[in-house]
């Protein structure tokens, strides 16, 4: 029985130091794909597909002011006009630190954005489809106000059908 033994712990050491190099020399690819295709009748969409995503505004310490940001928007409803409006309402869209904000006015051509669906691109200018801009404005903090400041919110676009006569 000793024997028996004796050679298969040799074997069982030889098989596990070849599976540990197999996983020495592994190497591994992941990937992540999103594709997002719009309808033909209405959309709008950044032209940069980052914009959005990690925006930073920068502080002049020499005014006391942060900057702006700007993207450009594709937008089409071949059925009507688009309306706009920030989710949550204007307080969502702010930058916060955790006790204290800074507010953002959000302006997409040429509207300023509320609580409350406005018309930013009328029926005539959405149907063949534009572009325009968002603007993203803060307003000037206080000389208190120091920190990170962050802000997540969301601007909602609607599809407004035609009015018929």
């Amino acid at each position: 029985m000793f024997k028996k033994f004796a050679l298969a712990a040799p074997l069982v050491a030889v098989s596990l130091g070849a599976s540990m190099a197999f996983a020495a020399d592994d190497a591994r690819s992941s990937i992540q794909i999103t594709a997002d295709i719009p309808t033909k009748q209405f959309h709008v969409l950044p032209r940069d597909p980052n914009f959005g995503k990690d925006e930073r505004m920068n502080y002049n310490p020499v005014s006391g002011e942060l900057s702006s940001l700007r993207g450009t928007y594709d937008v089409k409803n071949t059925e009507g006009s688009v309306h706009a409006y920030i989710e949550g309402g204007t307080t969502a869209a702010a930058l916060y630190n955790g006790s204290d904000s800074i507010a953002l006015t959000n302006t997409f051509n040429g509207v300023v954005l509320t609580a409350t669906p406005q018309e930013v691109v009328d029926d005539p200018q959405s149907t063949p489809g534009t572009q325009a801009d968002l603007v993203i404005t803060p307003a000037k903090p206080a000389d208190t106000q120091n920190g990170l400041y962050t802000a997540n919110y969301t601007v909602i676009f609607d599809a407004v059908p035609r009015a018929t006569p």
